[in-house]
């Protein structure tokens, strides 16, 4: 048999000697440069257009990329004499073996080339997809838990795309753990000291990404940047492995960022850099790095122009000028499609619903939180006016005093015989703003909820939360609210439940946990979230098995937000340990005198 890669490379010179049993057509068809992924390779490869009766087209590869013509059946068809020398062009030096990603993206965005350029569906498979194939098992050397398989694929798929791309989107929906992955992606290729990791997010969240490095990578030395003991200079930054900052320090701090190449910068909540104009996204692009993340479960919230912002920020220039791409993409399906088309490659996107056979029924995330100096301030003075007012009851009075500042600080007690709080009203004051810590942390879960179409139940203690929890979430179309609590009559509350489980798309419902006890059915919400903790474990576990109960046919993921070294965290570290002695049929005492001594002792950390 002929080995056709051997035969002369113009089609000029087979004239000669054509092989035998194939002929020559002498008419010249349009060369093409096809974009495909060959194991984890990028590649180009010359081919050509053979175009049949009816108009269906016949995509032909090219021995090699020298030769200028290709083999349709039996017969050998040309392509233009110059289309191998065109092709070296179009690559600008690039090796077609190993094309970098960007690169392949500017050949198929490149309109106005000589030669077209067509991606193979290989090289268009959707970061979800692609990550499908890939093994669920994996050993991860200085990583103390075990992940699940889809988290297993997560890692590999990011830990094999981010070496030929240098950057990509994680944009896994919520619950899914995007936290614990990319810890195990740094393990993967731990950063030294004089190379760190940068991870910027919400202050809310900087509490959570240190509890869980010291849980699950406590061999990584991790640096909070933040507040007045910050690094003076970029050398105090190079004394450990992972340094955490907010977006607003970063911004103030770009001078020491930007002094030097971080291994890898990663943006949490990455939302916040989605308008191109904003100082956060202009100041996080100069910062120099090797691998780019960033992190949100909505990519693209108001228009293309998001998705654009985030592909740039992961991989510079990858859809060319800003200017440039809101011409050729307006907001429109079919400009979805075609931007879709380049980036989802880059995107791991998947909901719970497409990873459900790995995950269990219920997934459980306590969220720790920051109070911040202003806060934590006026906890200490509560704590402090409280006992000197009520020097017999002032235990039992101060915890829930203080767990009124951490509901939220405009929470007041409107009788001060009042032992459960339930009815505090509201004293707005300008000197603490409606978007504390909790309550950002919040409307964060419940917006990126509604962005998938999820239902939410939020359960808080005081019943004027849910009206401040409204107040702050921002316009969402066809979102339904609803509340039920201790005024609300009996024969109401079924009506609210069907209202709420009938709407056509994403809701919040805010319960009392004490009004929310048995009868209630609430399986169209998949997300809970416990607003304000409870002493008793077993008033917990009843609020949650509302949505977690027979009937439930999706995974429940409940979230449990609290303030470290407050009041919150013993009841928290408490509801721990009794939910080991007790159920919901043999129920323990609420709180002690252990409980009331350490919660009276803890006092938060100003930042």
């Amino acid at each position: 048999m002929t080995d056709i890669s051997s035969l002369p490379e113009t089609f000029e010179a087979l004239h000669g000697s054509p092989p035998e049993g194939f002929t020559l057509s002498e008419r010249v068809i349009d060369p093409l440069i096809v974009i495909d992924k060959v194991g984890q390779n990028i590649v180009a490869r010359l081919a050509g257009v053979h175009v049949l009766r009816g108009g269906s087209r016949n995509i032909l590869r090219t021995p090699s990329n020298r030769h200028a013509w290709v083999v349709d059946g039996s017969t050998i068809r040309p392509l233009p004499r110059d289309a191998a020398s065109v092709f070296v062009e179009m690559l600008r030096g690039a090796a077609p073996e190993n094309l970098p990603y960007s690169e392949a993206v500017r050949l198929i965005r490149d309109a106005g080339a000589v030669m077209k350029v067509e991606p193979d569906d290989a090289f268009l498979r959707a970061g979800r997809v692609a990550a499908e194939d890939l093994d669920g098992e994996i050993v991860i050397p200085g990583l103390t838990a075990t992940l699940f398989p889809y988290q297993v694929r997560g890692v590999r798929w990011m830990w094999e795309t981010i070496n030929h791309t240098g950057g990509l989107i994680l944009a896994d929906e919520m619950g899914l753990g995007k936290t614990l992955q990319i810890i195990a992606l740094l393990l993967l290729d731990p950063p030294g000291v004089n190379r760190p990791a940068l991870i910027v997010c919400p202050t809310s969240l900087i509490a959570n990404w240190v509890r869980e490095f010291a849980r699950f990578a406590a061999g990584i030395t991790v640096m909070v940047h933040r507040g007045p003991s910050r690094a003076g200079v970029y050398r105090e930054l190079q004394k450990t492995s992972v340094v955490i900052t907010t977006y607003d320090t970063m911004v103030n701090d770009i001078s020491i960022f930007s002094s030097f190449e971080w291994s890898w910068v990663i943006c949490d909540e990455a939302q916040a850099i989605k308008n191109p104009d904003s100082n956060r996204r202009r100041a996080i692009a100069t910062i120099p790095r090797r691998r780019t993340i960033p992190m949100t479960g909505t990519p693209v919230e108001n228009s293309l122009l998001d998705l654009w912002s985030l592909a740039d920020f992961a991989i510079p220039g990858l859809l060319g000028y800003r200017h440039e791409f809101e011409a050729l993409y307006p907001d429109s399906f079919e400009s979805a499609q075609a931007v879709g088309l380049l980036t989802d490659p880059l995107i791991l996107k998947r909901r719970v619903a497409d990873v459900a056979g790995d995950l269990p029924e219920r997934l459980d995330f306590d969220v720790p939180l920051e109070l911040g100096s202003q806060l934590a301030d006026h906890y200490l003075m509560v704590r402090q006016a409280t006992l000197a007012k009520y020097p017999v009851a002032g235990a039992l009075v101060a915890t829930l005093q203080l767990q009124l500042v951490c509901a939220h600080p405009w929470l007041r007690r409107e009788d001060e015989y009042d032992t459960d709080g339930e009815d505090a009203g509201v004293l707005r004051t300008n000197a603490y703003p409606l978007m504390t810590p909790k309550m950002e942390r919040a409307v964060t879960l419940l917006h990126e909820a509604f962005f998938n179409g999820r239902k939410v139940i939020v359960f808080a203690l005081f019943n004027r939360v849910g009206g401040l929890l409204r107040e702050a979430f921002p316009d969402f179309p066809n979102a339904y609210w609803g509340a039920i609590n201790g005024s609300t009559p009996q024969e109401e509350r079924q009506a609210i439940i069907d209202d709420f489980s009938a709407h056509d798309g994403p809701g919040c419902l805010v319960l009392n946990p004490k009004a929310a006890g048995a009868g209630l059915n609430i399986t169209a919400a998949t997300v809970v979230i416990h607003f304000t903790p409870v002493w008793n474990p077993a008033i917990e576990a009843q609020a949650s098995a509302r949505a977690h109960r027979r009937g439930q046919t999706q995974p429940v993921t409940v979230y449990r937000l609290f303030y470290k070294d407050t009041v919150e965290e013993v009841m928290i570290d408490r509801s721990l340990w009794k939910s080991e002695l007790a159920n919901e049929s043999v129920p323990v005492s609420s709180r002690d005198a252990a409980d009331f001594k350490r919660a009276l002792e803890i006092a938060p950390e100003k930042s």
